[in-house]
């Protein structure tokens, strides 16, 4: 049974760490590695939403498809966690008009990762 145990927990050490990595509209593949993620189930909008605060910048699924935001305050990414509708949130705080957002990454300093 030792010997079980300590193969076991030789498997999990020498095990390749991989990150994750999800395609961006508009920007293409992003690791997360450096995000914190929550898997969302109370929106039928919003399915995940990833948030890196060293680089204020947010990965968000929404309807399977992601998004990213930038300059994206601390604040603002804990309201759209706390609020009661989550969707109504993003569209009155985040979204963007079309032509500029509030946090639109085409006019905002975008990480490079």
């Amino acid at each position: 049974m030792v010997r079980g145990a300590t193969f076991l927990i030789l498997v999990l050490f020498t095990a390749e760490v991989r990150s994750e990595t999800v395609d961006v509209k508009y920007r293409g593949p992003v690791d997360l590695k450096t995000f914190e993620c929550r898997d969302i189930n109370r929106s039928s909008f919003i399915q995940r939403v990833c948030y890196d605060k060293a680089q204020s910048y947010m990965v968000i699924s929404l309807k399977g498809t992601y998004y990213h935001y930038c300059e994206l305050p601390t604040s603002t990414f804990d309201g759209l966690m706390g609020a009661p509708s989550m969707g109504q949130f993003y569209n009155q705080n985040i979204k963007g008009t079309g032509t500029d957002g509030p946090f639109d990454c085409p006019t905002h300093r975008v990480p490079g990762y």
